[in-house]
């Protein structure tokens, strides 16, 4: 699959109008294992057109379909605007090679409407359209069908009335909001799946376990999409608090080849020293991880 999402190609104009105003562009973004430019082709020809022999760059460790996903994301946000038939292009190889994200997932990243998504799955094949359960824009995995989510979620409701809405939604991998009907139900007296919800797909829906909706909320966007994400999310960027967090964060978005280079460079004098330290930082990063989780639940 090619990296760039412009069925095009580079833009001749584009380029020229970057050569003339002469200004101080940012990196490109590279993808280290292909050597191939995700995001910045027409400041690179830009260059190469100002007799330029060297261009700042930034470099990205993900898979090819990762990188894929963080041009489309790069073009959205800046540069020249990618063409409807480009948007529409993208949508459909990220519905292909990241099936399980949610339509409005794919339509904040392409550009296009939730509605576009959803005609691009149907016309996608049973194997994309048939998934059970897809990752939203929150990183939370919700069931396509949430009839076996309500269930379960009944079945902890009545199991321990104490939990809240978040910790029980979080379980069953359902809205809260939808956990907050379940529970009017339950205090209704009546069932936890709306009747129109109980069609052909009840059967499968009952006899999930709760184990295997378990299995599906362990599914996570990889870590690298999830650091480009918090790069790009004000809140976080825009105060100092959050870049020094972001920073701390980035330190550890390390490929394990070069884990294993940092490693094999240790001293033997220093062994203990140093892992006693790392011992100390996991301890930490595991406190912080908590904490923060702590936040998360109502």
């Amino acid at each position: 699959m090619g990296g760039s999402p412009r069925l095009g190609g580079e833009n001749p104009e584009h380029v020229e109008m970057l050569v003339a105003a002469s200004a101080s562009l940012p990196p490109i973004v590279v993808h280290r294992p292909t050597m191939r430019v995700i995001d910045g082709m027409h400041r690179l020809r830009a260059a190469m057109l100002a007799g330029r022999t060297t261009i700042a760059v930034r470099f990205f460790d993900g898979t090819e379909d990762d990188a894929f996903i963080l041009a489309v994301e790069s073009n959205i946000a800046h540069g020249l605007p990618l063409s409807s038939a480009d948007r529409r292009r993208a949508a459909e190889r990220i519905v292909a090679t990241h099936g399980r994200w949610s339509d409005r997932m794919i339509a904040s990243v392409a550009g296009i409407s939730t509605k576009t998504v959803a005609e691009i799955r149907r016309g996608a094949g049973d194997g994309v359209a048939a998934v059970p359960a897809r990752i939203g824009r929150d990183g939370r995995v919700r069931s396509v069908d949430v009839s076996a989510g309500r269930r379960l979620a009944h079945e902890l409701i009545v199991g321990d009335p104490s939990l809240s809405l978040r910790q029980v939604a979080r379980a069953a991998g359902i809205s809260a909001e939808t956990v907050r009907d379940v529970k009017h139900r339950l205090l209704r007296g009546e069932d936890p799946v709306p009747r129109k919800r109980q069609g052909k797909l009840a059967g499968e829906a009952e006899g999930r376990s709760a184990g295997s909706v378990a299995g599906w909320r362990e599914v996570k966007p990889p870590p690298a999409i999830v650091m480009a994400r918090l790069k790009a999310d004000p809140a976080l960027r825009l105060n100092e608090s959050g870049r020094d967090l972001l920073r701390l964060l980035n330190i550890h978005m390390v490929r394990s080849e070069d884990w294993n280079r940092i490693i094999d460079s240790v001293p033997p004098h220093s062994t203990e020293s140093i892992a006693e330290l790392a011992r100390f930082c996991a301890d930490k990063w595991s406190e912080i991880a908590a904490r923060i989780a702590e936040k998360g639940v109502g």
